[in-house]
């Protein structure tokens, strides 16, 4: 494992310290600013997976978060004037590693860190209570523990714009429409195949309850790491002939997936996958056999955002890209720039909030409990059309993203969005997130907090 104490690591970050200018990177745990000093940076840890059986995921992710803070140190000299320093390491996807980075990255530089991107639903568990008492927030992206969307129980850990099962209402929503209502999913049969893994797992208790309630049949079907090898499952699939399927997977596995249900002839018009499940690295592998798949969205796809050009313009042009410029505004590549851009707000927020630059986490946690996007806001932003508007306040950790359904077109090479951005079952989501937080708070002793 990569660790910034390691030769290949240490030099990693020191090149990256230079590139930024950054003279304070490895300051002494013990180097705390008073309160008149000002930062040489701002120290986010970056939590990647470069290497390994899901590093082609995790690349385009990591590289849109790097840009998107490199960017704004070029063009903006970071934010408030302190430029951002992402302290990259690397996991691998491995829980126990990235438990280890988020050790070695939380007392880094004068800032210590900000706020950490664990970029998976195993290190998001295991680092709960960690950033909890390190006061240090934990931004999960669409994934991670569902519940944790309670701020009241778990007041450093963000999940915005949409949680697992908030997107598992949205696909029962969808699939309902295209069968003329939702008291016609009575006697039909939905699949699901996940990924063994407390992340696959998440939409599990959600979609049994919605089962119960609408009168279809739930097939699981879990796919063991990494997902390459699904005949079993797929035989399954044949002999059960469910009407539709959904898809919580990762990595080789969905494009294996995708294979087996086009080589069973499954039609792709009724194959959902999470929006970790829809990317160009998922459906490329298939070819035209891919046409007509359908997958979760939280932001729009695509290249055509005025953050894209600035990104282009500062960086690629100057040599100081993270990645190939040709996969900018890929689907993976998106998602990791709006990591950075929520993450950034945050601190932005911070800043004014307590009138001073001198942050740590704890001024970022209520940064974040200070976002709201509008369409102004996007403007600002150069995103504009990027995303619906989204809130998070102090008791609502996950938002009020809404939901949308894109289809691959192979013909084109391009995600179009197919849907309206549909809000999912909130009666249902938070009575949900209201049981589990509650039993997460008695089991560890927890009071929740109280929200103005």
């Amino acid at each position: 494992m990569a660790r910034p104490q390691n030769g290949r690591q240490q030099m990693k970050l020191t090149r990256l310290a230079l590139a930024l200018g950054v003279a304070g990177l490895f300051a002494s745990t013990a180097d705390v600013p008073s309160a008149q000093a000002k930062y040489d940076a701002f120290t986010v840890p970056s939590l990647v997976y470069r290497t390994g059986a899901y590093a082609p995921n995790g690349i385009p992710v990591a590289n849109g978060f790097l840009d998107y803070f490199n960017m704004l140190n070029e063009r903006d000299g970071g934010i408030e004037g302190i430029k951002v320093n992402v302290l990259e390491c690397e996991t691998a996807y491995n829980t126990k590693q990235a438990v280890e980075c988020y050790e070695n990255t939380k007392n880094e530089g004068q800032s210590g860190a900000l706020a950490i991107n664990p970029r998976s639903t195993g290190a998001t568990y295991a680092l709960i209570p960690k950033t909890t008492e390190d006061k240090i927030p934990l931004l999960t992206l669409g994934y991670g523990r569902t519940s944790a969307a309670n701020g009241k129980v778990f007041p450093y850990i963000f999940n915005p714009p949409g949680t697992y099962w908030s997107q598992a209402t949205v696909f029962i929503k969808y699939i309902a429409q295209q069968e003329g209502g939702m008291e016609n999913l009575k006697g039909k049969k939905i699949a699901l195949v996940y990924h063994n893994s407390a992340y696959g797992k998440e939409p599990i208790k959600t979609l049994e309850t919605l089962a119960a309630k609408h009168g279809f049949e739930l097939m699981l079907l879990p796919v063991d790491h990494p997902g390459q090898e699904q005949k079993a499952t797929w035989l399954q699939v044949r002999r059960g002939k469910p009407d539709w399927l959904l898809m919580w997977g990762w990595g080789v596995m969905n494009q294996v997936a995708i294979k087996e249900a086009a080589a069973i002839r499954f039609p792709m018009d009724k194959f959902i996958g999470v929006w970790w499940s829809g990317s160009e690295n998922d459906v490329a592998p298939s070819g035209p056999a891919a046409k007509g798949y359908l997958a979760g969205t939280m932001h729009a796809p695509g290249s055509n955002f005025g953050a894209l050009e600035e990104i282009r313009k500062h960086l690629y042009a100057k040599g100081k890209g993270a990645g190939e410029e040709s996969r900018i505004g890929e689907v993976l590549y998106n998602r990791g720039l709006l990591e950075a851009v929520l993450t950034a707000e945050a601190i932005r927020n911070a800043i004014k909030i307590h009138g001073t630059t001198d942050i740590r986490g704890e001024h970022v946690r209520d940064g974040f409990e200070a976002i709201k996007l509008d369409d102004a806001a996007f403007k600002r932003l150069d995103l504009e059309g990027f995303m619906p508007p989204i809130e998070i306040t102090c008791e609502n950790h996950e938002g009020n993203g809404k939901i949308a359904v894109q289809q691959w077109d192979p013909d084109t090479g391009k995600w179009t969005v197919v849907s309206d951005w549909i809000e999912p079952m909130r009666d249902l989501v938070n009575e949900l997130v209201s049981e589990d937080s509650a039993a997460f708070a008695a089991e560890n002793n927890i009071t929740p907090r109280q929200c103005n």
